[in-house]
């Protein structure tokens, strides 16, 4: 999710910047406006509103402050931000699960603002360097014991009942356990990862563009999974980037499930899954 600085970025920014500004001010803004009791109406609260007029939240001034300065073409497009955004709008506050710390860390909090946004990435440096900018994101190092080189073999084993088998009805109320024995799922996570059940899951890491960077067959085999083992009647929104590639078209389509896809924008697709359990005999896919 790391971007590069690019001088030529002008009007990429712009727009991206419109279009922060103009998401904040439609999750901010305009439900304060359309309440049933007026601004005027209500009492101040210690301090929160001055002359009737209420302030945004620290998180949108800063993100807003952020974009304005960021010289960086952003890595998703605004439709693609869009497909998430929608998301947010409707689940948030909610508990969003993001695979990758990048530049667009800031604005994926602030559009979740009141819930919990974690970050899970594989640069323990780029951890440091982005926390210290940005003391409020929560992020946590994780390693991936994968090579994109492997695919095809993970593809192959993924399709075994051990990673396609019925969800641990034992789980507990967080993020569920995987299917024994399934090597595609990640099993060195941060303890944050197993405390709640994530609503929304974006995959946008780790790296896998060349054939040896870990690849993100485990993230999504295991966000699917932890989707599945929700309580009994939640859904969880997954979303998956670059999807362009192949490691990210297969592995999607077979973990997250062509039925359970909602759209494609772009290189971006929105998939939401039911959880599976109590439901014994569901399948694997619809």
């Amino acid at each position: 999710m790391k971007l590069k600085s690019s001088n030529s970025a002008g009007k990429p920014k712009l727009l991206f910047l419109g279009f922060v500004v103009a998401v904040f001010l439609l999750f901010f803004l305009l439900p304060a406006s359309n309440s049933s009791s007026s601004v005027a109406n209500r009492s101040p609260a210690s301090g929160d509103q001055r002359d009737g007029c209420a302030k945004i939240p620290p998180s949108l001034a800063h993100s807003i402050i952020h974009y304005a300065t960021l010289n960086i073409t952003p890595q998703q497009t605004l439709e693609e931000v869009s497909v998430t955004a929608r998301v947010l709008q409707r689940r948030s506050p909610c508990n969003f699960l993001v695979f990758g710390l990048g530049h667009d860390s800031l604005m994926w909090s602030a559009l979740n603002h009141g819930g919990r946004t974690v970050f899970l990435e594989e640069d323990e440096q780029w951890i440091a360097r982005v926390t210290k900018k940005f003391p409020t994101l929560e992020a946590y190092h994780v390693r991936y014991g994968t090579k994109v080189r492997e695919a095809e073999e993970l593809m192959e084993k993924g399709k075994s009942s051990d990673c396609t088998g019925a969800v641990a009805e034992e789980a507990g109320g967080g993020a569920s356990s995987r299917p024994s024995g399934c090597e595609l799922a990640l099993t060195d996570l941060p303890s944050a990862f197993y405390e709640v059940e994530w609503d929304v899951i974006m995959v946008d890491a780790p790296t896998g563009y060349v054939a040896d960077a870990p690849g993100r067959m485990g993230a999504i085999y295991t966000a699917g999974m932890v989707a599945r083992g929700r309580s009994a009647g939640g859904t969880t929104d997954v979303m998956v980037h670059d999807v362009d590639r192949s490691v990210e078209d297969r592995f999607s389509m077979a973990f997250l499930c062509v039925g359970y896809m909602k759209e494609e924008v772009g290189k971006l697709r929105h998939f939401t899954i039911p959880s599976h359990r109590g439901s014994p005999g569901i399948k694997f896919c619809p």
